[in-house]
């Protein structure tokens, strides 16, 4: 019986073995892409879904992801080759643009074509007006980047002055602003979620508005990489489209609770049913961009946002800095 079982187990352990083997010999065969967001949030749900489904690995591609939290830090990784490919901010493809770059970023599929962030009141508001930020001391995001400079475009459509209607606080580091506001810095915040919903379930705050419908559509975070990649390799580009196309059309039938456990992994201090909450609050407002291609109005709206807000260091044609014949070979 003994050697029976011993004879077992053998078995067991040799297939074991040849399975995992197996397994690493195929991660091998796939190319290696290196992927580079610019934060973690829900917001870019259909990029975990895509990870985390496979839809990737079916294309042929094992994307290896880093987060580098802020857009200079993605664009430097970017430009440094520590990433083939960035989820960012468009925005920081016409800064480089405007720093003479020989070897241009290129915006070739669009993520979100809203703004994500939301205002945030330390103060629960039953009937909410955006006069009631005229006075107060609003803590903001990173000047130059496109939170910050939706948000002033916002304040500004309903008549309210950043520099000399409220107190605005802006020189706070991306990472640390929900911790400022949660120490007691500021009457209103700008956040992203899922830290905007979990700030209102532990009372923290409460969510008063959307930066997204209130700004409109916009290519506010777009995949991009240097032009010299893309012509080196235009197939891996397409694979890389084709798995997020796989995974926008999945985010937007699925259900939301089973779209926040495929993605549940990578917001490990957020329970599901929070994450739920803010895939149908994004989904509801047309954030996440099903077609994935960054539109000529869509660039013209950017570019008038990062203008009203002072940071347009030059116009740039659209056709310069966006491809869009990759998102249209995949979607025909």
């Amino acid at each position: 019986m003994k050697a029976i079982l011993k004879f077992g187990f053998v078995i067991l352990l040799a297939l074991l073995t040849a399975f995992v083997l197996t397994a690493c010999s195929q991660k091998d065969t796939l190319e290696k892409v290196k992927l580079a967001e610019v934060t973690r949030s829900i917001f870019y749900a259909p990029q975990y879904v895509a990870l985390e489904k496979g839809f990737f690995e079916e294309e042929g591609l094992d994307v290896g992801l880093t987060t580098t939290w802020g857009g200079d830090k993605t664009m430097t990784t970017l430009l440094s080759d520590g990433a083939d490919i960035a989820l960012v901010g468009s925005e920081t493809s016409i800064y480089v643009d405007a720093q003479g770059a020989t070897d241009p970023v290129i915006n070739f599929a669009q993520l979100t074509q809203t703004d994500g962030t939301f205002l945030v009141s330390r103060e629960k508001i039953d009937d909410f007006d955006w006069e009631m930020l005229k006075g107060s001391t609003f803590l903001g995001q990173r000047k130059g980047g496109m939170p910050q400079m939706v948000g002033e475009f916002v304040l500004k459509k309903n008549d309210i002055d950043p520099q000399t209607d409220l107190e605005l606080i802006q020189n706070i580091d991306f990472g640390n602003i929900p911790n400022a506001f949660a120490s007691g810095t500021g009457d209103f915040v700008q956040l992203f979620e899922p830290t905007a919903s979990v700030f209102e379930k532990e009372g923290k705050g409460h969510i008063v508005a959307s930066f997204g419908e209130e700004s409109g559509q916009v290519p506010y975070t777009t995949f991009m990489a240097k032009q010299s990649y893309m012509k080196k390799n235009p197939e891996t580009i397409e694979k890389f489209v084709r798995a997020l196309h796989k995974a926008q059309a999945w985010v937007e039938e699925e259900d939301t609770e089973e779209i926040a456990k495929v993605v549940a992994p990578y917001f490990e201090d957020s329970d599901v049913e929070t994450l739920a909450v803010v895939v149908e609050r994004y989904r509801s407002q047309g954030s996440f961009a099903t077609d994935m291609k960054l539109t000529k109005d869509g660039w013209e709206n950017l570019q008038a946002i990062m203008e009203e807000a002072g940071e347009l260091p030059k116009k740039v044609d659209y056709e310069k800095l966006v491809n869009t014949s990759v998102v249209e070979k995949v979607t025909k």
